[in-house]
């Protein structure tokens, strides 16, 4: 592709669609899986306890294998682990589908985080390198069938339920599995000369448990468990050994911590995990808000939250154009702001409010939230060298995904500080919404250090 042409080519368009089936399979049967939890119990006859643990275990196996993204794609390449990961997600699934006890479940649902936890940084490692200067617009569009996926698997997730059992949820995996993996096949570039590095064994062992074990303290403080602190302690104590470690030893650890040192890079990782912490933070408050303030059904409060689903879907496929043309530092500024905004109707809300203004309110604050991330990770991988990009995607994906159980578990604590200190349920809920307010505040002023031109591939 010629780096200088006003649009991509079409080539990398055909690699980007190629890209993102991996992390829209995988999308799709999070959320499937999600809704099948009760029946799953009841299959099974497991405690909520124990069947919590077929989605935790699927995040924590991501959080292991999450570190490993760089180091597999010097080695091996990014086509070979992307069509591996997509393989081996497959037959796991498929695995979970057979399972005859909870323990088997819960075992191949692990094995099955381990290769989809990889999808997501390989489709970002490979458009980074192919899409060049429009790397922007290209995720852009690349994200809306993942966006699509995880709206759409609730439903089809209720309907596999319905009608053919809960096995089916993972089933289905095959048929369209097959059929990425054959077009990822023949659409993805052969891997370019790969590297003999050595494993940072050393590296791995404090990093990847350290991950987990604060994705692990992150989720059991946002359920108020006792166990948070000791969870958190541990992977504190992990992450500041390896950040050691690898500062002393930069070019053989699993992530080059120099990175950091650059500016824009910085600003791009707390843009990233800030956006995250928007994101998830909302999904998990405003649905509670909609539930216990203004006492809507279940079934009502998701098909009141749809603009917030449709402004993100919207914001999708024009942001890598305009952050072309404005540079990242306006565009995930704007999309804080608009996230501000669309957050504050809802700290001023009563029961009684006029579910329009709610509407826009949600509408504006999904576009904003889906015109943060694009432009900040573009940044990113635009001001690292070529060869950098394995350990790049790997910081970020970090930054990125811990944001949002960051993000989720910081209000989790202020709602619970707010209704146990003499709050009324309608304070309580508003001094939280300050909280979220307060996020996307973060989120511009993060931003507000991405560049302020469009970067040049």
């Amino acid at each position: 592709m010629s780096q200088n042409t006003d649009r991509p080519d079409r080539r990398v368009w055909i690699i980007a669609a190629a890209c993102s089936c991996g992390p829209l399979m995988s999308g799709l049967d999070s959320t499937m899986v999600n809704v099948s939890l009760d029946t799953l119990g009841a299959t099974f006859g497991a405690t909520l306890g124990t069947i919590q643990w077929v989605t935790t275990g699927y995040l924590l196996a991501l959080a292991l294998a999450l570190p490993l993204s760089g180091w597999l794609v010097d080695r091996a390449g990014a086509r070979r682990i992307f069509l591996g990961c997509f393989c081996g997600f497959m037959a796991f699934s498929v695995l979970s589908g057979l399972a005859v006890s909870i323990e088997m479940l819960i075992l191949c649902r692990v094995l099955q985080g381990m290769a989809g936890g990889l999808l997501a940084p390989m489709m970002q490692m490979m458009m980074a390198r192919h899409a060049g200067r429009h790397m922007a617009r290209v995720i852009g569009v690349a994200a809306m069938p993942v966006m699509v996926g995880q709206m759409l698997g609730p439903t089809l997730g209720g309907l596999l339920l319905g009608h053919l059992g809960w096995r089916a949820i993972f089933f289905v995996n095959v048929p369209v599995g097959l059929l990425a993996i054959c077009f990822a096949w023949f659409a993805l570039p052969r891997d370019e000369q790969t590297s003999t590095r050595r494993l940072d064994l050393a590296g791995f062992a404090m990093i990847s448990p350290g991950l987990a074990l604060l994705l692990q303290g992150l989720v059991s403080l946002a359920h108020g468990e006792a166990t948070a602190p000791i969870s958190l302690i541990a992977s504190a104590g992990l992450l500041a050994a390896f950040a050691r470690h690898a500062l002393r030893r930069p070019t053989t650890a699993l992530i080059d911590l120099r990175l950091f040192r650059g500016p824009i890079f910085r600003a791009a990782a707390s843009t990233q995990f800030l956006s995250n912490a928007i994101n998830f933070g909302g999904q998990l408050l405003l649905p509670l808000w909609f539930l216990n303030i203004r006492h809507e059904s279940p079934a009502t409060t998701g098909a009141m939250l749809a603009p917030l689903g449709l402004g993100i879907f919207f914001a999708l496929p024009i942001m890598g154009r305009l952050s072309e043309r404005y540079g990242a530092r306006a565009i995930s500024g704007t999309g804080a702001a608009l996230s501000f905004t669309g957050t504050l109707p809802f700290v001023f809300a009563t029961p009684d409010t006029p579910y329009f203004i709610l509407g826009i309110a949600l509408f504006v604050r999904g576009f904003g939230g889906g015109s943060i991330t694009i432009p900040s990770a573009a940044a990113a991988y635009a001001s690292v060298p070529r060869e950098s990009l394995g350990h790049a995607t790997t910081a970020i994906n970090i930054c990125q995904r811990f944001g949002g159980p960051a993000g989720a578990a910081g209000l989790a604590i202020l709602l619970q500080f707010g209704l146990t200190h003499a709050m009324t349920p309608d304070q309580a809920y508003r001094w939280t919404l300050w909280g979220l307010a307060g996020l996307a505040a973060a989120g511009l002023l993060a931003a507000s250090r991405l560049p302020g031109r469009r970067p040049v591939g």
